[in-house]
């Protein structure tokens, strides 16, 4: 196995086949052709199946599942994504849906990082510009305007180069740079943006309070208004929408600046943020969640919220 990735009802995953990358393999909810595996009837299926045309000779390194598409990227730097595209989000300059993978166009030199959020996709270029695509009624896309989405990939305006990564979220998103830090735009309804206000969101990149350059590894958007980064000493904040104590902090109280999660016990080498909850792979290999837990979703064998972070069970 390569890569994972958990989208809205459905998963995907990157399984080694040849030197470099592997097939892609979905399952789950296939309603609008996520699975891509060219199902005219866009049946369901609980087990996974191959994505067509993404077979292990493809060079699949990555993939990234969104609330009802998909993204992956090969070793050379090709994009292509499937599923619902009523925004633009696959980005072959249409907005069909695509029930087989489609080839992002524009991305000149390539992609080295994707991300695929609610309705909208983003990716790290080589030289480190970030470009998205898809819905922008937040100003998600971060091309200095609102509204207009766009079925092509555009530039994240104001960024610069020096990008490593970048992660799409509900309607925000936010990327690590070497130059000027931690950078988020689009939404700020919750203050997921970190700049210490609320309300009005960016269309442009904002930086991030206390995580200027070099503060922050990697970096989650949510998709129901939070976002947490890994700094470089392996602690992790978090910062925005906190009701259900997804920020970690032992609080839910949200916050419009990065607050640090509290109890992690070990170093982290990386964060994920879901709708109302996050978590945590640390050094040691065990992982951590916290927040919501309604449905079992921090695997801790309750389903019982928690503000702080508690263990996965099975998994230390």
């Amino acid at each position: 196995m390569i890569a994972v990735s958990a989208g809205g009802a459905h998963s995907c995953a990157v399984v080694r086949g040849g030197v470099i990358g592997g097939a892609v393999w979905c399952w789950g909810f296939n309603g609008s052709g996520e699975l891509g595996n060219a199902d005219p009837f866009l049946a369901s299926s609980n087990v996974p199946v191959q994505v067509s045309g993404l077979g292990s000779d493809s060079g699949v390194v990555a993939v990234s599942a969104g609330d009802s598409h998909v993204c992956a990227m090969t070793s050379v730097g090709v994009v292509w994504c499937w599923g619902y595209n009523a925004s633009g989000q696959l980005g072959d300059a249409s907005t069909t849906d695509s029930n087989v993978p489609v080839q992002v166009s524009g991305l000149g030199s390539g992609a080295v990082a994707i991300s695929a959020g609610s309705s909208y996709s983003c990716a790290v270029i080589t030289g480190g510009t970030v470009k998205c695509w898809g819905d922008n009624g937040s100003g998600q896309l971060g091309n200095g305007s609102t509204g207009a989405g766009s079925s092509s990939p555009v530039d994240v305006v104001g960024l610069g180069a020096g990008a490593s990564a970048v992660s799409a979220g509900g309607g925000h998103t936010c990327a690590v740079t070497t130059a000027s830090g931690l950078r988020c735009w689009g939404d700020n309804g919750y203050g997921q943006l970190g700049n210490g206000s609320t309300g009005a969101g960016s269309s442009s990149p904002a930086g991030v309070t206390g995580l200027g350059a070099g503060a922050a590894t990697a970096v989650a958007a949510g998709s129901s208004g939070h976002s947490c980064a890994v700094s470089t000493g392996g602690a992790i904040s978090c910062w925005g929408h906190n009701a259900n104590g997804q920020l970690g902090n032992g609080t839910l109280t949200d916050s419009w600046t990065p607050v640090d999660v509290t109890g992690l016990g070990a170093l982290a080498s990386a964060v994920s943020a879901g709708d109302a909850q996050s978590c945590a792979l640390t050094a040691g290999g065990a992982v951590r969640c916290w927040g919501a837990n309604e449905s079992g979703q921090l695997g801790d064998g309750t389903t019982n919220q928690s503000a702080t972070p508690v263990d996965v069970f099975g998994l230390k």
